[in-house]
């Protein structure tokens, strides 16, 4: 097999890998709602699903992180995607809130090996020119497995229950375990324009004290915010305020949060790498770009009246494939400013951060704002359950705020970019 075939076949064995990743991620917000009537809960407590699963991602990433840089990445990825596929599964045989949450959080430990052995492995796959590209094909497995996630519970959930969704949602990650068994593990810096440098000393402190890096630290923690409220909240917005039915909500949540992400990523991946090899801060100035106009365009979605759904749908989908323009472009940058020794243990460190600080108040933190306004709606009302809606549609304004708020903080790291040197911060040189 060629080397060109070997690589095609590493990065569609990831690219399904991921996908599964954020269908398995995902599947608890496209369930909610069944969910938290069968178990009676809160906005809080469906959104407290959410952060059981980025809890224990973030703080197990970080040695997973540093094994990735040592150990066979192909390894960590197929005995990760078996263990989260089958805690997938058994979350469907959880009969109470404790349950769900523990088999959750254990979805959240598997899953946590995924990007730093995955990027890592890109990084050593494609020449530095061409990595915003592979970052966005790779990354074609967010929209597609959130996509499936919400076409394919729904249905099922609606037809057969949502257990019977958690529990098939568990078989396909056998097959993508044994197909990354067969992935030709690079070696690391092959791929290298300039002299790989040899790491001494700490880690940490290395990475630490790259200035670029603390600011996509702090816009991981902004951007994975946003994209979890969105991800558990999206279907019951749509159930709640719109009207929508389990079905409805599942099929117009896969095109506004999932299919929407591909334009964004592909040509945001494009956009990056063209922009790159021009300017040292091109990759990311494309993601404050785009994140800046998505924006004006959520606020539009939100503002759309109960009932107006496929108007809420386009503006909410135009939105959300700026917003998806990120991952393409950030994640090179990673790449672009770490040396390859690091890169396993850099992505855990911005993952850490990212959920920790993002992931985990996204769903918790928009539950309790929600909550909030319901009860500030209903006015001591017998009954919160018909102000609900009224209660969620306005916890989601925090999102296009949070957007505001991540742009100003890309732009900040373009500067910390220009500052690097060319060899760090220009792919190109």
């Amino acid at each position: 097999m060629s080397d060109r075939s070997r690589t095609g076949y590493a990065l569609a064995v990831l690219f399904c890998i991921n996908a599964l990743n954020f269908f398995d991620r995902v599947i608890g917000g496209a369930l909610a709602e069944p969910i938290r009537r069968e178990l009676s809960l809160s906005d809080s407590a469906l959104g407290a699903l959410g952060t059981a699963f980025t809890l224990l991602y973030a703080f197990v990433g970080i040695p997973l992180g540093r094994l990735a840089d040592r150990a066979p990445r192909k390894h960590i990825l197929a005995a990760a995607v078996f263990v989260w596929s089958l805690l997938t599964a058994v979350s469907g045989l959880a009969r109470t809130f404790a349950q769900l949450f523990v088999a959750r959080l254990g979805v959240g430990a598997g899953e946590a090996a995924c990007a730093p052995a995955a990027t890592s492995l890109i990084g050593d796959l494609v020449p530095p020119q061409q990595r915003a590209r592979a970052m966005s094909l790779f990354m074609l497995g967010l929209p597609i497995g959130i996509a499936l996630s919400y076409l394919t519970a729904s249905y099922i959930a609606a037809a057969y229950g949502w257990r019977t969704a958690f529990l098939l949602a568990g078989v396909p990650g056998i097959v993508a375990a044994i197909a990354a068994m067969f992935i030709d593990e690079p070696p690391r810096g092959t791929k290298e324009i300039a002299p790989v440098p040899v790491h001494v000393g700490s880690p940490w402190r290395k990475l630490l004290s790259i200035p670029t890096l603390w600011w996509l630290i702090l816009s991981g923690a902004l951007h994975n915010f946003n994209m979890y409220a969105l991800g558990s909240f999206l279907a019951p917005l749509l159930m709640r305020y719109h009207g929508a039915t389990l079905r409805e909500a599942g099929l117009m949540t896969m095109m506004l949060y999932g299919l929407s992400g591909i334009p964004g990523l592909l040509a945001g991946g494009a956009l990056a790498d063209k922009w790159g090899m021009r300017r040292k801060d091109g990759r990311l100035l494309v993601a404050a770009i785009a994140t800046t106009a998505s924006v004006p365009l959520m606020v539009v979605a939100l503002t759309r009246p109960a009932g107006a759904t496929w108007s809420f749908v386009l503006f909410g989908s135009l939105a959300c494939a700026f917003m998806y323009v990120y991952y393409a472009s950030v994640y090179a940058t990673l790449q672009d400013i770490v040396e390859p020794s690091l890169r396993g243990t850099a992505m855990a460190l911005y993952f850490f951060a990212m959920y920790v600080l993002g992931a985990s108040f996204g769903p918790l933190g928009t539950g309790m704002a929600s909550d909030y306004f319901t009860r500030k709606a209903a006015a001591g009302a017998a009954s919160l359950e018909p102000f609900r809606g009224e209660g969620l549609h306005a916890a989601m304004y925090l999102v296009p705020v949070l957007s505001l708020l991540l742009a100003v903080v890309l732009f900040a790291a373009c500067r910390g970019v220009r500052r690097q040197s060319p060899a760090a911060a220009h792919p190109g040189t």
